[in-house]
């Protein structure tokens, strides 16, 4: 028996107006996935990437989608991406263009990656607290630990972040 070999896509959804990104769906996304490759790639491309490709997750609160699709056509999705400013759903069009993360060929290692980026955002948001509440959610953030993760190496990601950020 052959395992069919996959590629997964990790894509950040950006959008103006964030709370347009609520009546996204991954409907509306791959029906825009499938658009653009057949308008760049022409009908060579929307062979290749109309079997074997669907979104296997979508945060709308967060616009994160993870697309996966075979090893074969992943160059020809990856490539028509830039090429998507606008998904309709429910009658309505949203101007949004989608942000490439990370290709991975697990949905696993995306997962992590996804863990290791959205803690460099919460770092680099950090350090801008202004009021006393926020200084508090810092400081509470800041005590939270990844499994595996020791004192030590949180705190040295967190004054490298600082340190850059200054």
């Amino acid at each position: 028996m052959v395992r069919i070999k996959s590629r997964y896509l990790l894509c950040e959804i950006n959008v103006t107006d964030k709370s347009r990104l609520l009546l996204l769906d991954d409907r509306a996304v791959m029906t825009a996935v499938r658009t653009a490759v057949a308008r760049i790639h022409g009908d060579y491309g929307a062979a290749q990437c109309i079997i074997g490709v669907s979104v296997k997750y979508m945060n709308a609160h967060t616009g994160m989608v993870f697309l996966r699709f075979p090893k074969r056509c992943y160059k020809l999705l990856w490539s028509a991406l830039p090429f998507i400013t606008c998904m309709e759903t429910r009658g309505q069009k949203i101007p949004c263009f989608l942000n490439c993360l990370h290709v991975g060929g697990t949905i696993r290692t995306c997962q992590k990656f996804l863990i290791r980026y959205n803690t460099q955002q919460l770092h680099r948001l950090l350090p801008k607290c202004k009021n006393e509440d926020e200084k508090h959610v810092r400081t509470a953030l800041l005590k939270c630990l990844l499994p595996g993760e020791t004192r030590e190496t949180s705190a040295e990601e967190a004054d490298s972040e600082e340190d850059e950020v200054v």
